[in-house]
């Protein structure tokens, strides 16, 4: 009888939800009842809600069953699961679930298919086909094909990724860096943890990719500290690329020398900041330097340093290995190529989808998300992370993309998008923001430090009837000084949620059709 190949995601989420225990009891059914499986432990395909999410290979294709718990092994053996029989869970190929069907992966193209740690797979399936591409051209010519491209930083910041690279391929230093932000934060993104977890050979190659291009020769990937799975199976990966000749002294048997190695962050949000994030892998307190110089002339240890969002780095390899032109066929506007973008909050179906830009906020969330988990209607959603603005539902029919975004006063900064339905309370909101970065400030300039302080007390009294129109127009003040005068986006992004929630939702602050007027 041929070997049945069965598969159970090894991602946090799904561990979480019990899938070490499932895939314990899946093995030990089928050798209870003589059946020969071999048990696969793949990355999570996003479908979070579904999760643990089981796949059998069949004939025909991969086929889903989920979610499932150990109780429903020894039915779905019954059910005859090692060929895809029927079964309640079961939700038909895995392929032509239209959560799945009608997404473009092109980052996440193996993500869910492959075994994470197994170099073979990833080969089979298009991995290192950038890097070879890559060692046999000029640096300059990497960058120009990134350039091409159109990615931009998918941290948030959106800037021309060959760009920033082009300055370190250009300013002459004895030692350049590669560094990959990983120190994911905002609330609802786990975009990059799925990465690292799922498919981390993809940052490998787009970090040495990275390397051949600026002229570097050492690494680092600065990983979340709440992030213990991430940290560990990018360690083990980096072994096997580096013992299988993908990193080292001599990349693909070449004279190209490219070192990586993980640094665990410090625990604190600011240090998603580029710089604040220099200043902890040096060692020291994770606090905001002053610009200029730029990073990419004098970042880690006072030398040329790129520095990339994990999705930014992920997104190279697919770029060399296909072309620019491949790459800039997707997307709207000057947002080129596809974002993945996280569901989280009150919404049905939670998990990760990658579209091509231009997706609006109403798909993602009708067609995709299946609207809130309670049912009631949409009031707001938050789009891009913890200082990312509120977005009424009377605007949902934006598109996703940078500058439709920036357009209604919004940002799209990680792809995060938490949902909220009318029991919402918007003032709470407003007043969480600036009481998040009291807490997470690091201190340095004074408008975050201590406008957040204020701003969370202004707040205070305005929805308490104290002098309102008096201390909205303080607020509206503060967020002015927050967002011109602050070293970093922590300061300078905080009065987002707060403006949007009070220009959206006066009333919940209780402002009154006149206050309003004035």
């Amino acid at each position: 009888m041929k070997q049945t190949l069965i598969y159970v995601p090894r991602d946090s989420t799904a561990r979480a939800l019990g899938a070490d225990a499932v895939a314990q009891a899946i093995a030990k059914e089928a050798a209870r009842r003589g059946i020969d499986i071999k048990l696969i432990r793949n990355g999570s395909r996003g479908l979070l809600w579904l999760e643990p999410l089981v796949e059998i290979a069949t004939p025909q294709g991969r086929v889903a069953y989920g979610p499932v718990k150990v109780d429903d092994v020894p039915g779905l053996f019954d059910a005859n699961i090692t060929h895809g029989g029927k079964h309640p869970l079961a939700l038909g190929l895995t392929a032509d679930i239209p959560f799945l069907k009608n997404q473009e992966r092109l980052t996440f193209a193996r993500v869910g298919i492959t075994d994470p740690l197994s170099l073979d797979d990833y080969l089979d399936h298009e991995g290192y086909a950038g890097l070879r591409r890559a060692i046999t051209m000029e640096p300059a010519r990497i960058v120009q094909q990134v350039i091409d491209s159109g990615l931009r930083g998918r941290g948030g910041a959106a800037f021309p990724t060959g760009v920033k690279w082009m300055t370190v391929l250009n300013t002459p230093a004895t030692q350049k860096y590669v560094v990959c932000n990983a120190d994911e934060g905002d609330s609802g993104t786990f975009s990059d943890r799925m990465i690292m977890e799922n498919d981390p050979f993809v940052l490998i190659e787009g970090m040495t990719i990275a390397a051949l291009a600026v002229g570097a020769t050492q690494g680092y990937i600065y990983v979340r500290s709440e992030y213990p799975d991430s940290v560990e199976v990018l360690n083990q990966a980096i072994a096997i690329a580096s013992e299988a000749g993908y990193l080292g002294d001599s990349i693909l048997d070449s004279d190209k020398a490219f070192r990586l190695e993980v640094r665990k962050a410090a625990g604190s949000y600011v240090c998603g900041e580029e710089t604040a994030m220099l200043e902890s892998i040096e060692g020291k307190r994770g606090t905001v330097r002053a610009k200029p110089p730029l990073p990419a002339i004098a970042g880690l240890f006072g030398m040329p340093t790129a520095i990339n969002n994990n999705m930014s780095l992920a997104s190279i390899p697919i770029i060399l290995a296909r072309g620019a032109v491949f790459y800039q066929q997707y997307g709207s506007g000057r947002s080129r190529g596809t974002l993945p973008l996280q569901l989280a909050g009150n919404i049905q179906r939670g998990g990760l989808i990658e579209k091509a830009f231009g997706v609006t906020l109403r798909e993602v969330i009708e067609e995709f998300g299946g609207g809130t988990r309670s049912g009631r209607p949409v009031r707001a959603v938050q789009v891009g992370g913890p200082l990312g603005a509120y977005i009424p539902e009377s605007q949902l029919d934006t598109q996703v993309d940078y500058e439709a975004l920036a357009a209604i006063g919004g940002t799209l900064g990680h792809g995060g998008i938490v949902v909220f339905d009318d029991s919402v309370d918007m003032a709470k909101q407003a007043r969480y923001a600036m009481e998040f970065c009291a807490y997470e400030s690091c201190g340095k300039c004074t408008p975050c430090r201590i406008g957040s302080v204020r701003g969370k007390e202004t707040i205070d009294r305005i929805t308490s009837g104290q002098d309102t129109e008096q201390q909205v127009r303080l607020l509206r003040s503060l967020c002015d000084t927050m967002v011109s005068a602050s070293m970093c986006a922590m300061g300078s992004m905080t009065p987002y949620p707060v403006l949007s929630a009070l220009n959206h939702f006066p009333e919940d602050f209780g402002i009154t059709g006149k206050q309003r007027a004035a």
